[in-house]
């Protein structure tokens, strides 16, 4: 009977883990890459050399360097699918063989897909829009559709990994891939699937998106020095930096991933949701929606704020955002924010957008792994307003038994997840 408790949660629901990791992102093509470029402190942002960027406002973003979309995809399928779908598949991919889960006829059905973007196949879109200017609209590929929708990532990766289960997608701006990872672990808890391949993905580095955040006044201008361009908390932080990329997790129910010795990173303890209501693009002044998110994941996994030891920000470096998310994380913790380990890997990949939620779940459950936080890069001169401790430009060693990650999104939409060591 004790066994059988262990696989339930404080609730009575069956306890989800992270076996698999798969990242792609600007400072590295595998997880290994990724994280040992983030333990150093170094930066994945640069040029924009995907378009002359000389009129813009913004000349940088966070690149995907080096990619081969040709170790992942065969030639045919590459062309038919924007790139947002070609990172999903190369992070679900090591994600499951890192997680050593075999999808066969037995087991097809139990195992299923959740996979999201903010923003979608916005590339594709630019392309084909000019093919039918330039050479009319019989010109149009048939997979101009399927190629750019959101779902897609979600599609090629089930019927490239045999995965029969749920397959679904969110798009719920930057708190996409939280959202994903979220109700991922719901489809588990409740037996709908014994796990599910988990997160986000993005790539809309093109004029339209620059061009867009740029009228918005969201992004730095700081092209001149761009590896120091996103600063969260610091004080003289501008905007946050464009990135692109893929975070994907497998999730799987406790009881298969013990019988079956696989790798277990951490356990997704909880799962938070809340909606601002205020704003278009910013949240209110008192930091009420990203404080409700908070309570709202901790509540889910029945846990206090005091076993928190560590939180992988939002943190996208823009003024008023930094600002209200340590507000806060203050009304959450009280006196006890200021032992509590904070970063923001942003510092370092850019704002993947609807990746950077399954990117940095990515980063907590590898934190949590091996006891190690990530730093906050380019703080040099602390704002006032932002006083916590931002595990400044150098990464920490701390074991972690407990810890968040939050995600916010234009529309007001937040997602917060809790995952703990096991």
């Amino acid at each position: 009977m004790t066994a059988r408790l262990d696989l339930l949660d404080a609730r009575g629901r069956r306890r989800v883990v992270v076996t698999g990791i798969g990242l792609v992102s600007p400072v590295g093509l595998t997880a290994k890459e990724n994280w040992n470029a983030l333990l150093a402190g170094r930066s994945g942002i640069g040029p924009i050399t995907r378009f002359d960027a000389s009129d813009y406002a913004c000349r940088i973003a966070g690149e995907v360097r080096g990619f081969d979309p040709g170790l992942h995809l065969e030639k045919k399928e590459i062309k038919k699918f924007d790139t947002f779908v070609h990172y999903a598949v190369a992070a679900a991919r090591e994600a499951l063989a890192e997680s050593g889960l075999t999808i066969t006829e037995e087991n097809a059905e139990s195992v299923g897909v959740c996979i999201g973007s903010g923003i979608g196949g916005l590339p594709l879109i630019e392309e084909t829009h000019k093919v039918l200017l330039e050479k009319g609209p019989r010109r149009i590929s048939p997979f101009f559709i399927p190629g750019l929708i959101v779902n897609m990532s979600s599609g090629l990766v089930s019927i490239l990994t045999g995965a029969k289960g749920p397959n679904t997608a969110t798009a719920t701006a930057c708190a996409t891939s939280a959202h994903a990872i979220g109700d991922a672990v719901n489809i588990i808890r409740r037996g709908d699937a014994d796990a599910m391949i988990a997160g986000g993905t993005e790539s809309v580095v093109v004029p339209l998106a620059i061009g867009g955040f740029a009228a918005m006044r969201a992004l730095s201008t700081r092209n001149d020095d761009p590896a120091t361009a996103s600063r969260p908390w610091d004080r003289d932080r501008d905007g946050f930096v464009l990135g692109e990329g893929a975070g994907i997790l497998v999730l799987e129910e406790m009881g298969q991933a013990v019988r079956r010795g696989a790798p277990i990173y951490a356990e997704v303890a909880g799962y938070g949701m809340s909606g601002d209501s205020h704003h278009i693009s910013a949240p209110s002044d008192d930091g009420d929606g990203p404080f409700r998110v908070m309570r709202n994941a901790l509540k889910d996994a029945a846990m206090d704020p005091s076993e928190i030891g560590y939180i992988n920000a939002h943190g996208t470096s823009t003024p008023h955002g930094d600002r209200v998310e340590t507000i806060a994380v203050k009304r959450l913790l009280g006196e006890a924010a200021r032992g509590v380990a904070i970063s923001s890997t942003k510092s370092m990949t850019g704002h993947l957008l609807g990746a950077a939620g399954g990117y940095e779940a990515g980063v907590l459950a590898l934190a949590i792994r091996h006891g190690l936080i990530p730093p906050t890069i380019n703080y040099t001169t602390p704002d006032p307003e932002c006083d916590l401790d931002y595990t400044p430009n150098v990464a920490r060693s701390r074991a972690i038994r407990a810890a968040l990650s939050n995600s916010f999104g234009f529309g007001g939409t937040n997602a917060c997840l809790v995952m703990r060591a096991v």
